[in-house]
């Protein structure tokens, strides 16, 4: 077995499907691929190359982020843990999959465009507070953060990405 931490860009193939382990804690996983496509430099066509089948796990706070922004045949990155898993089928067959233990996963944003909803992070940011005096943090105008240069060292982003939406 080889392990190894790499990110895969690719296409959801199967819905996600979550289960709960004899321990009781929640897993997601998924089937992905990702397909290899070159252009030819002398025609400019674009020709297919070989496709890499892997299984992606979620574990923790991924299940629900990936349980909820992700489904069949939307386009995604992931992160994590890759290796093979070796195995011998009923019939004597010897196989090989891959098995991805993922650390992040999220919509690949040159094939799809995404809405993060800040809302449910403010909310979090309301209930870790505790007092009922807490309100939820005043973000101005929505149009401003459109305008910041991600460039400019002193435009300041939120971090706080608790759900993705994809549109493709």
């Amino acid at each position: 077995m080889y392990e190894a931490q790499c990110a895969v860009v690719g296409t959801v193939i199967t819905h996600p499907v979550k289960r709960q382990t004899a321990s009781g804690e929640q897993v997601l996983s998924f089937r992905m691929a990702s397909n290899a496509r070159r252009q030819n430099r002398t025609t400019g066509e674009w020709t297919d190359g070989g496709t890499l089948y892997l299984t992606v796990t979620c574990w923790r706070r991924l299940v629900t982020g990936v349980g909820a922004s992700l489904m069949k045949g939307d386009p995604v990155v992931a992160y994590g843990q890759l290796r093979t898993n070796e195995y011998t089928t009923r019939e004597g067959v010897e196989r090989a999959d891959l098995e991805m233990t993922a650390s992040a996963v999220g919509p690949d944003l040159s094939r799809c465009v995404v809405e993060v909803d800040r809302r449910r992070a403010a909310a979090k940011l309301v209930e870790q507070d505790g007092s009922e005096d807490a309100v939820e943090p005043d973000r101005g105008d929505e149009d401003e953060y459109d305008e910041q240069d991600p460039t400019d060292p002193g435009t300041e982003f939120s971090d706080t990405h608790d759900a993705v939406t994809a549109a493709v």
